[in-house]
């Protein structure tokens, strides 16, 4: 956007004259009629859509990696925000993949990319047709199907998570559907001492990942 001079800004438009990126600078009023309701902080990238990649892929990337293999499973999260957040979490903790159904699921809009902060970069993505389908495949890759239910009597610290898994969560609202909670070969909670009852799915995501990690490490 015409005007902006901070050090960020200049930064990056030398780095888009070194690989010969075309730049266009357009007023305040104008730029705005672009991205209405994004927090643009004055400068935006023109891309072409994202590519999503297929399972076959993301399993390739787990299959090259050493240690235990790590994928999440979106069970039609609708809320762009905390898709968003969930992708972000993901990737900090380094999941090999994600996965989406196409129909009644947030996609990798330019909000969630936005939300994301750089983690859809950094993640593999894949839309599916029937989610429900596809952790069976998975399940036959040898992965271990694991779903976050806030009922479940199994708590994430008493889960042996030294294997190779799927760890599938659901929106805020609806949790589980029925179809995916079937595919699941083991339901886990994140405990809870206080009056509420549930979490956002990117922080629960958040805790159960954080002690995934615990106990590889040791």
């Amino acid at each position: 956007m015409r005007g902006r001079k901070g050090g960020r800004i200049q930064a990056l438009l030398r780095e888009a004259e070194a690989k010969r990126i075309p730049v266009l600078f357009k007023k305040k009023d104008e730029f705005e009629r672009f991205f209405p309701g994004i927090n643009h902080q004055g400068i935006a990238l023109l891309a072409d859509q994202f590519p999503y990649t297929s399972i076959e892929h993301i399993l390739e990337i787990w299959s090259a990696e050493q240690g235990y293999g790590l994928i999440v499973a979106a069970d039609h999260i609708t809320d762009e925000g905390n898709l968003g957040a969930l992708m972000r979490t993901a990737a900090f903790f380094g999941a090999h993949g994600l996965v989406l159904p196409k129909d009644r699921s947030a996609g990798l809009s330019v909000r969630v990319r936005k939300i994301s902060s750089g983690g859809y970069a950094h993640l593999p993505v894949a839309r599916v047709v029937n989610l429900a389908r596809t952790l069976e495949i998975l399940k036959k890759q040898g992965l271990w199907i694991i779903g976050a239910a806030e009922e479940a009597h199994e708590t994430i610290y008493g889960f042996d998570w030294k294997r190779d898994l799927v760890i599938v969560v659901g929106s805020e609202d609806r949790g589980l559907s029925r179809s995916v909670r079937a595919r699941c070969d083991h339901l886990v909670s994140v405990p809870s001492r206080g009056s509420v009852n549930s979490l956002n799915v990117s922080v629960a995501a958040g805790i159960i990942f954080s002690e995934i990690f615990r106990q590889r490490m040791d």
